[in-house]
């Protein structure tokens, strides 16, 4: 149960609107304060006309209604009135069938009039429209055959017929009233738990997909920093010999890019294991087109061919989304061919300007040989991210062996005038 479900008094209210579980699962709900209240004192108000009524019925001149043909026809129905005071207590269990049930008592019974008149109410209340009205329907009949076998000694037939049919139809008015009340509570309470619950799986997907993009930003950091530090480190492998001063410099170069990718990793695990993310955590600096530069740099440090061409217009305006796309392409794109295709040369072409789109294109000649299993194991999924990120932006991804034999991957993202 939601917390914007729970009334702030639920012993106000009665069973048939409370948040008791059993309610929820279709069995009677347990009475709350109010629902004892109430039968407390429907109980007290029949066993008073009860009482009335068959004293009135022993009297030598009765007010209410014509004088029982026989005495011993008085006792009679106080028991029934008195046997239906005591159903009170379980009209809530079997509303129809009391109503149902005790309805050839309104033939005749005196004593017995206000306890059927709750069980009509609570029919009415807890059943459809058409069930109350087959009920009402009944019931004027019986008001009929009462008027005429038990008539009230200071009105005529007629207007006490109308009067009966005018206290049915205000029971009835009342008890759809009612009804409708608590169809309206229920259905503004289910959609309120309904919107709740939308939010909440709103939340959750919004969190999901942040850390899944997340992921995604650290898949692409992880992989271009590890493929930095294998391929120094397998420069020092193969070149023992080498003079100190390159041995120190390779050496501060894994030291440098093994702390950052632990950082990294570090940071993601930490946002991927909590359970919400606030604004107390501020979000790394993202990389932009302005930051491509470093980054053909640092794998012109590690020993690649890297040559680039840009011929960006107004490079300062590309929108830091389309730019920061830009740089992940090319890191991917790098990372690859570190890993794939070692040793060969890269060009990366970058190219745009706004209302025309940017295109970047990062190719490498294929490996001599064909692809051998690279010494830096994958999961695969870098190319996939790539066209993921390209698509949620709106543009196009090529990627794979052109006519030359090259490996190309090739993209368009598109930039507003």
């Amino acid at each position: 149960m939601t917390s914007a479900a729970v009334p702030e008094h639920p012993w106000l209210l009665p069973g048939a609107l409370s948040v008791d579980p059993t309610a929820r699962a279709g069995r009677l709900p347990r009475r709350t304060t109010r629902d004892w209240v109430v039968d407390c004192l429907c109980f007290v108000l029949s066993l008073g006309w009860v009482l009335l009524a068959t004293a009135d019925a022993a009297s030598p001149d009765p007010e209410f209604a014509a004088p029982l043909p026989q005495r011993w026809m008085v006792p009679v129905d106080a028991v029934l009135g008195l046997v239906c005071c005591a159903l009170i207590w379980a009209r809530r269990r079997w509303p129809l069938g009391l109503a149902v049930a005790t309805l050839p008592l309104t033939v005749f019974s005196m004593a017995a009039g206000v306890p059927l008149l709750i069980f009509y109410f609570t029919a009415v209340v807890h059943r459809r429209t058409a069930v109350a009205l087959g009920v009402t329907a009944a019931g004027l009949v019986t008001n009929f055959a009462f008027s005429y076998l038990r008539p009230d000694p200071q009105m005529p037939y007629w207007a006490t017929t109308l009067w009966g049919v005018v206290i049915s139809l205000c029971v009835l008015a009342w008890g759809m009233f009612v009804r409708a009340r608590r169809q309206l509570v229920v259905s503004l309470r289910e959609r309120a738990e309904r919107a709740e619950a939308e939010q909440q799986l709103r939340v959750a997907q919004a969190r999901h997909l942040e850390r899944t993009r997340i992921a995604r930003e650290m898949h692409d950091v992880l992989a271009h920093r590890i493929s930095l530090l294998s391929l120094h480190a397998g420069a020092l492998e193969f070149r023992p010999d080498a003079p100190p001063e390159e041995v120190a410099r390779a050496a501060g170069v894994i030291r440098g890019s093994a702390h950052a990718a632990l950082q990294d990793l570090r940071e993601v695990i930490g946002v991927l294991r909590a359970e919400t993310v606030t604004a107390e955590d501020p979000e790394r600096p993202q990389p932009t087109l302005g930051d491509l530069p470093a980054l053909v740099e640092e794998s012109r440090a590690a020993g690649v061919r890297v040559g680039v061409r840009d011929v960006v217009a107004a490079g300062e305006q590309v929108p830091a989304a389309v730019g920061r796309s830009v740089y992940r392409i090319v890191q991917e794109g790098l990372t690859n061919a570190r890993k794939h295709a070692l040793g060969a040369a890269v060009t990366v072409d970058v190219a745009g300007a706004p209302g025309d789109g940017l295109t970047v294109e990062v190719r490498n000649r294929w490996p001599v040989g064909g692809v051998a299993d690279p010494a830096i194991p994958g999961a695969g999924t870098g190319l996939v991210g790539i066209a993921e990120r390209v698509s949620l932006a709106g543009g196009r991804l090529e990627y794979g062996r052109d006519d030359s034999g090259d490996f190309r991957l090739a993209a368009w993202l598109p930039w507003p005038a």
